[in-house]
């Protein structure tokens, strides 16, 4: 019989075919679908799950506010959950890193803060053209596509997608090649036919692309770049922000210090949709309504990020973060020493890459990782990459039989297929 989904739903669903179960309930790191199976959850909503499914301090705080029949939806007139979470992030984020942004309130997703991004740098500088980089995912929306790298979302959109000249990501020509200076080279020609941009938008860390990891060195030197030619500095931290990168802000523990910045995901700490963009002072150059959004005004979610945002406000979330991300490294790395199989490992905090020669190799382990009780997911240009994205506060013994189980599937797939082992390098940060 044709179930519900199959019946009415579009067929561009994706994360459906490769988890193909209902799920019912989730608590932690543990998702359970309608046949009671149990999964440890490596997915976390594509990195919107930081802190985990239904986080208890934070579902309270989402009950307490509906049963006090709080404001739900506000457009940006003042509530009190705006205000609260507004005084929190300052306190709590801002401050203490000697950071000084606005605040803009936009639609509720990722893109919809991309999409600001870009519209507000071409309104400061007066140019139309954006350079971003080889590998880039920033969203689904037109703008947000024409400064991604990801061509089968490009294709769905059967438009031509301008204003964006890509740029080679750090060490996407190898180890010798330093890609800032290849960019160089084309702005200070008058004739390349690549103009000063009106920003360079990046990723620190290449969720989608593959996990690709930027150093410190090439940040720094993309932050001269873009000072040099008066172009803005926009870092995309929607995924790899909030935490993910084993610090609040992705980029922070570096001397990198951006014009604008885009954050969401896990910013609500729930899987609520919020988004915001961060505003160096002298670029918030909007006039009144220059650019809105229904749902920017998604109380909830303002609630749960505003207990979410708690746990900054000590080390003690911090240090034990610390403590897993030197477990997880630790783990995978003995796993790629100890693999039949060749594999390059990538990452830094608490998102990690497994990337195969082969590109089929990270398909069929993350089905057989399923079948074993375990979600990752694919990522890459060919998805040649297994992505691990553990909540941040996972216990450490549900941490470990993650890693066992993708282990084990390893070993499953090298005991079926041979594949010679040679030797692909490390990229961690």
């Amino acid at each position: 019989m044709q179930n519900i989904f199959d019946k009415l739903e579009s067929n561009v669903r994706s994360y459906c075919r490769k988890y193909p179960v209902v799920f019912t309930h989730s608590l932690g790191c543990i998702l359970t679908a309608s046949n009671s199976s149990q999964y440890i959850d490596f997915f976390c909503g594509a990195g919107s799950l930081n802190y985990g499914h239904n986080h208890p301090k934070i579902k309270q705080a989402l009950i307490n506010y509906l049963q006090e029949n709080g404001i739900i939806h506000s457009l940006d007139m003042f509530t009190h959950a705006k205000e609260n979470f507004l005084e929190r992030f300052d306190k709590t984020i801002l401050q203490p890193r000697n950071m000084e942004y606005k605040v803009q309130f936009c639609g509720p997703t990722g893109t919809n803060a991309i999409e600001a991004a870009l519209k507000l740098a071409k309104k400061i500088t007066g140019r139309s053209n954006i350079i971003t980089f080889t590998n880039a995912f920033h969203g689904m929306s037109i703008g947000s596509l024409s400064v991604s790298g990801m061509r089968s979302q490009k294709e769905g959109g059967g438009l031509i997608l301008s204003n964006a000249v890509f740029m080679p990501f750090d060490n996407y020509f190898g180890d010798g090649v330093n890609t800032i200076k290849y960019i160089e080279r084309f702005l200070e020609d008058p004739e390349s036919g690549v103009q000063a941009p009106a920003a360079f938008i990046v990723e620190t860390i290449q969720g989608e692309g593959g996990v690709n990891v930027a150093s410190e060195k090439w940040l720094v030197e993309l932050q001269a770049l873009a000072k040099r030619f008066n172009s803005l500095l926009i870092i995309d931290d929607v995924q790899v922000g909030c935490g993910r990168a084993g610090s609040f802000f992705s980029f922070e523990k570096y001397n990198v210090f951006p014009d604008i910045i885009c954050l969401s995901k896990s910013l609500s700490g729930y899987g609520l949709p919020f988004s915001i963009v961060l505003i160096k002072p002298e670029h918030d150059v909007w006039a009144p309504g220059e650019h809105n959004g229904t749902f920017r005004g998604n109380n909830l979610a303002f609630v749960s990020s505003y207990e979410t945002l708690s746990f900054w406000e000590d080390n003690t979330f911090i240090l034990s973060m610390q403590e897993k991300i030197l477990l997880v490294e630790k783990s995978l790395r003995k796993l790629v020493e100890e693999s039949n199989l060749t594999i390059k490992l990538k990452g830094r905090g608490m998102i990690w890459g497994l990337e195969f020669e082969q590109e089929n190799i990270a398909q069929e382990v993350a089905k057989i990782c399923f079948k074993d009780g375990l979600l990752v997911e694919t990522a890459g240009s060919r998805n040649q990459v297994i992505k691990l994205l553990p909540p941040l506060n996972i216990e450490d013994n549900y941490l470990q039989k993650g890693i066992r189980i993708l282990e084990n599937a390893l070993e499953k797939f090298a005991s079926y297929n041979y594949f010679p082992k040679s030797c692909m390098g490390s990229q961690a940060a």
